[in-house]
């Protein structure tokens, strides 16, 4: 018996290839009209697998753009001190406008001093408590990637956002919290729920948007999911995967894709989702901060 998908897929690889076109047409227009090349830089200390491909896969598509990319790769037992003067340095580069620090870091250091080490209109991952603060009240800040990314993808299906009902399942700094905060900007009623609420799923079938980032492999069932809603998974989860042979794995996101497809209006899969968007934000979250540091205004529509 065959499945039938209602959803319409929410496709990042379209939609990050749109951002990343509009950055790189704002790059071209600053370096011809200010002189002016954006550059991002990564930090990564020790040889995390899934790290390295990200933060290779993030100088790629920022030397696509036009943008100066800067790696800087430090062994893992590097100590705390030495990565916290790192970043110093580069809050003082004038060439560097945006910067992060890949996380996880080796657990000898502590990923909140590193945070609090950035200087907040540098912060490429929207991550200082400054940063999060101004978002929750509402005033210009630097904008967690991967939350924008989500917001991004829930108006291409769902058009205006005001008045529906929102509900976050993760209350994380990195995505839950902000993706809430920016859903209430957009005038959603917003339900932040996590482990320790009562009933997750009765609270998950209120929801117009439903956006999960829990790190639980498919937790989101189909009965948790209201008709038509749309549906955000932020999660990225390996998870074996036999019938590719021995020891192989398979990606797969917090939701069940296949059953909650079959009711939900509009969804993002796993991979080519949210996972695509998180760069293309990174890259516009550089060019705003390089504008904001020059007292250049940006295209309204960027």
């Amino acid at each position: 018996m065959t499945r039938s998908v209602k959803a319409s897929i929410i496709d990042g690889k379209t939609i990050s290839a749109e951002l990343r076109a509009r950055v790189a047409a704002e790059v071209s227009r600053l370096k011809q009209e200010y002189g002016l090349t954006p550059g991002l830089a990564v930090v990564l200390v020790g040889n995390d697998p899934a790290s390295e491909v990200y933060v290779r896969n993030k100088g790629i598509a920022t030397r696509e753009a036009g943008m100066n990319s800067y790696e800087y790769r430090l062994p893992a037992e590097t100590s705390e001190a030495d990565v916290l003067a790192k970043v110093r340095e580069l809050n003082a580069d004038p060439s560097v406008h945006g910067f992060l620090v890949q996380f996880p870091v080796p657990d000898h250091i502590s990923q909140q001093n590193v945070i609090d080490a950035i200087d907040p209109s540098k912060d490429a991952d929207g991550l200082h408590p400054l940063n999060a603060g101004r978002l929750a009240s509402g005033l210009p800040a630097m904008v967690p990637a991967t939350p924008e990314g989500c917001l991004i993808m829930a108006k291409k299906a769902g058009g205006d956002l005001s008045g529906k009902h929102a509900v976050v399942i993760g209350r994380s700094n990195l995505v839950g919290k902000p993706v809430a905060q920016l859903l209430l900007r957009e005038n959603c009623t917003v339900t932040i729920a996590h482990s320790r609420s009562h009933d997750l799923p009765a609270i998950a079938r209120e929801a117009d948007i439903l956006v999960a980032a829990v790190g639980r492999p498919q937790m989101v069932k189909r009965d948790w999911v209201k008709p038509g809603a749309i549906v955000i998974d932020v999660g990225i989860n390996r998870v074996p995967a036999p019938e590719k042979g021995e020891g192989k794995t398979r990606l797969v996101g917090d939701v069940a894709f296949d059953e909650v497809a079959e009711v939900a209006g509009a969804i993002t899969p796993v991979p080519g989702g949210v996972g695509l968007m998180t760069v293309a934000c990174l890259l516009r979250n550089t060019v705003i901060a390089a504008c904001r540091a020059k007292g250049i205004e940006l295209p309204k529509d960027f």
